[in-house]
């Protein structure tokens, strides 16, 4: 186990402590059923393409995430379950189990007093294709019982035997396997039948449409050595089963105990069966109680015989209400009476396709089971409910969408009941290829999403949490470039995608005064807004382009505010620009936080991959996919005609990367071509002037990434030979290798250069690489001018800080950048953003200086993210 602890990653340097923290993380759910789970502890657990997100609540951000799988996570399971409420009750230690794509089911364990995290070991490989539900119960306080279905067509059950204290160990092992067929199952309920404590139920269901229910004899005090017995099948949905859940053991009449199993289907309707308890005396009344009931169990429902009790099994109620698939049902977790006894209530939640969550229960006076909440995104940017949740004490819901989004609402009415939306983090559900900075720091812009620190207006000293304020550009395509435009003027940036247009995006003023909200700070445009005139964008159904919304043009029209019948292309409303005073909600900020598109830049002849911008905002860079040294030419653009004013060519393959020097000198590119050039640019009165400076193999392999130094003409270059090399521009005419920092463990993809002490041209090289971890290199040497010779150049490099795995990303890192610290504050600290492949935007900073007290409170709390690894 790593001796690092906390949030914060640690290493010695020559320099003294240097560390690394954790500031944000935004990410998406992976778009699939059974992928969330919400856990006795108060956390939320979810896939995050290869990494297990964990999220609190009641902060409303991801507090961790855990790596360890080589493929998409798919489902996620806590133990104890919000069910088991009498083991829940003084424990210390949770464990979190993990499925993946590839078969694999990881456990983990948490514990709540300190937030300590440790991956506890792997189960063994049962499965040969991906994980597709995991559902358990605790049998004791010491033992759970869970089961694993796949793709596979397998159904495995477990024991998992563990220790309630926080050093306690955990083992596992396969009690019995099930062969289902061709048609594989796709959710699994287990509970403990009433009457008969030392029997299991389990139910399965999946693309026969059929409920399948099988029991199971626990006999000793730790292992089942009676196997699992198919008991009977249940017979009513006419589509797929996508969910189902047991409830507790519900007493009525005072004395008979009922045994409840909700399912769901893709056939749009929700299916609640109860099981009656019957003593039998022999095997002989079981059979003849089996032949009385000959006539009744076509209306009733099957029979089984568990022990020395008999259950009848009957259709309770059809519920009928989702227009979609309903792909979750939960039942709203017991509570705990006086006297130790769990009281379960009679409450079901589900999930649809159809945008909406519902929660049934029985009407009063007639017991007839009635819709009594209905919640969802009415927006037609929402595309669906992958699943529903409810919070253990049952006063939240929680969804999430076919978009990776989160959706959750709490009941805050007094009297009666009042769901209102609550915060929860966001992110991207696919791979992050870019992000930047906004050219006063002050937010992160990715592909493209925006990030925030939101500060308390009530209380501007409190914890500052990192929210998503702005969604600027929805686009068709996949979206792989983006830059800010620096100088003065407007917040504006540029986007490529896989098309060949360049767009270019202005804030509008919606945006503005939301970002003075959040940040408490004037914006850096103007003393006013007067001169913004535009208030936002829309989008219309079938295009590409966001048209502006002008201030003097804002109005009501019927059209957008009618709410008769489903969306559809012909009623989607106009988008309403809002000055948001608190963060904003998934609906808010899929349709009413665009950007207006000013421009859109032709030229390219293949889809864009990579662009840049100087530094005084006068020139923009672009690339594009090519094959041919033709289509492969970097094309400049003159910021505000957005004329082209240059076409350089260089390369033969794609342009991976560019970058400007800092006094905006030289033009650095490096290519699929395995080659690096650097470009003489100068802006004349008649435009741009640019020449060829060097052109050099640099390395084996394909050069991902560069950056420049910025005290000099110093610059880096990485590429999956898995190497970094470090150059100069020498004489304005050539350029020489000064080091090779030695051979990293992965291909390296991203590199971002932070300049420290302009005396001793000292800085810090971050490098990000193919298997998500990040480096920080001390580089530091004599400054190196247009005409320095080598030997007056000496530099050194040396590693500084190996980030802890907990704060790397788990697949490929596209890009860093680093934040350009506050010059008057000489203690700021250092913040890198990164992005990658795991579908993660990541902010974390570098810091040599004792933390805050108050900075250390936020890792104390029972939901931080500090771990053992």
């Amino acid at each position: 186990m790593s001796p690092a602890a906390g949030e914060v990653a640690g290493a010695r340097g020559e320099g003294g402590s240097v560390e690394a923290r954790r500031v944000f993380i935004g990410a998406g759910c992976n778009r699939v059923v059974n992928n969330v789970s919400w856990g006795a502890c108060g956390l939320v657990a979810f896939g995050a393409q290869n990494a297990v997100a964990l999220f609190s609540p009641q902060r409303g951000e991801i507090v961790t995430t855990l790596p360890g799988h080589k493929a998409p996570v798919n489902c996620t399971l806590w133990l104890p379950t919000k069910k088991d409420v009498l083991q829940v009750r003084g424990r210390e230690t949770y464990y979190l189990l993990s499925g993946s794509a590839d078969g694999a089911i990881l456990a983990w364990k948490i514990g709540s007093g300190k937030g300590d995290w440790s991956h506890v070991l792997q189960l063994p490989g049962m499965h040969k294709k991906g994980i597709t539900c995991l559902a358990g119960r605790m049998v004791s306080d010491t033992i759970a019982i869970f089961a694993s279905t796949s793709s596979d067509g397998i159904v495995v059950i477990w024991e998992m035997t563990i220790e309630p204290t926080p050093g306690g160990s955990c083992k596992v092992y396969c009690l019995h396997t099930l062969s289902v067929g061709s048609k594989p199952m796709v959710s699994l309920s287990l509970a403990v039948l009433p009457e008969q404590r030392s029997h299991l139920i389990l139910a399965m269901g999946g693309l026969d449409h059929k409920i399948h229910i099988y029991c199971g004899d626990k006999s000793g005090k730790a292992v089942f050595h009676v196997q699992f017995i198919k008991a009977c099948e249940l017979k009513g949905h006419s589509d797929w089963i996508r969910s189902l859940d047991f409830s507790l053991p519900v007493t009525i009449n005072s004395e008979k105990h009922n045994l409840f199993l909700v399912s769901s289907s893709q056939d749009r309707t929700i299916r609640i069966w109860k099981m009656d308890s019957e003593a039998v005396s022999s095997g002989s009344t079981a059979q003849l109680r089996k032949a009385n009931i000959e006539m009744t169990s076509y209306i009733e429902g099957p029979l089984f015989v568990a022990g020395n009790t008999s259950y009848q099994v009957s259709l309770e109620s059809l519920l009928v209400g989702h227009e979609d698939w309903v792909y979750s049902v939960e039942w709203q977790p017991p509570t705990v009476l006086p006297g130790n006894e769990a009281h379960q209530a009679m409450s079901i939640l589900s999930a649809s396709m159809d945008k909406m969550m519902m929660i049934w229960r029985p009407e009063k006076n007639t017991g007839l089971w009635i819709n009594s909440v209905t919640v969802g995104e009415l927006s037609h940017s929402a595309l669906g409910f992958y699943g529903g949740h409810w919070q253990p004490d049952g006063k939240s819901i929680l969804a999430h969408g076919y978009g990776g989004s989160f959706h959750m609402w709490r009941d805050v009415g007094l009297d009666s009941e009042n769901w209102q939306p609550q915060i929860v983090p966001s992110g991207h559900f696919a791979p992050v290829s870019d992000l930047t900075w906004a050219r006063s720091g002050q937010y992160l812009l990715s592909t493209t999403r925006i990030f925030a620190p939101w500060r308390n207006q009530v209380n501007p000293g409190d914890m500052v949490y990192w929210r998503e304020i702005a969604r600027p550009q929805i686009h068709g395509h996949d979206i792989n470039c983006v830059a800010f435009i620096q100088g003065s003027g407007n917040h504006r940036f540029v986007s490529g995608a896989d098309e060949k247009v360049s767009r270019v995006f202005e804030a509008p003023l919606s945006f503005l005064k939301t970002l003075q909200q959040a940040t408490l700070l004037k914006p850096d445009i103007s003393d006013d807004f007067d001169n913004v005139q535009v208030l936002g964008a829309n989008m219309s159904a079938l295009g590409l382009s966001q048209k502006p919304i002008y201030t003097h043009g804002v109005k009501e029209s019927p059209s957008s505010n009618s709410s008769d019948g489903p969306d559809s292309m012909e009623t989607i409303p106009d988008a309403v620009p809002t000055v948001f005073t608190e963060p904003p909600v998934e609906d808010q900020l899929a349709w009413n936080t665009l950007w207006p598109e000013s421009h859109k830049l032709y030229g390219h002849g293949n889809e864009l991959f990579s662009i840049c911008c100087d530094y005084e905002g006068k020139l923009v860079a672009s690339s594009c996919k090519a094959q041919s040294a033709p289509v492969a030419e970097i094309w400049l653009w003159e910021v505000g005609t957005w004329k082209a004013v240059g076409r350089l060519q260089s390369h033969n393959l794609t342009v991976t990367q560019m970058e400007f020097s800092r006094d905006n000198a030289f033009l650095l590119s490096v290519s699929r071509d395995r080659h690096l050039s650097i470009f003489s640019i100068r802006k004349t009165k008649e435009g741009v002037e640019h020449h060829l400076v060097a052109k050099h193999e640099a390395h084996k392999r394909i050069i991902w990434a560069c950056s420049w130094n910025p005290f000099g003409y110093e610059f880096a270059t990485g590429s999956r030979d898995k190497t970094v090399k470090i150059w100069c521009v020498q004489d304005a005419s050539s350029v020489k290798l000064l080091a090779t920092l030695p051979q990293f463990r992965d291909s390296v993809t991203a590199l971002a250069w932070m300049g420290g002490d302009r005396a001793s041209n000292a800085g810090i090289l971050a490098v990000g690489m193919d298997n998500g971890l990040i480096e920080l290199w001390s580089v530091s040497g004599r400054r190196a001018s247009a005409g320095s010779t080598p030997d007056s150049s000496p530099l050194s490099a040396a590693c500084m800080l190996q980030f802890d795995p907990l704060l790397c990303h788990v697949s490929t890192v596209h890009r860093l950048r680093w934040r350009e610290p506050d010059s008057s504050d000489e203690k700021s600290a250092l913040e890198l953003a990164s992005c990658g492949a795991d579908h993660c935007v990541r902010v974390a900073f570098r810091f040599q200086q004792q933390l805050s007290q108050q900075e250390l409170n936020r890792d104390e709390e029972p939901t931080s993210n500090s771990h053992q690894s």
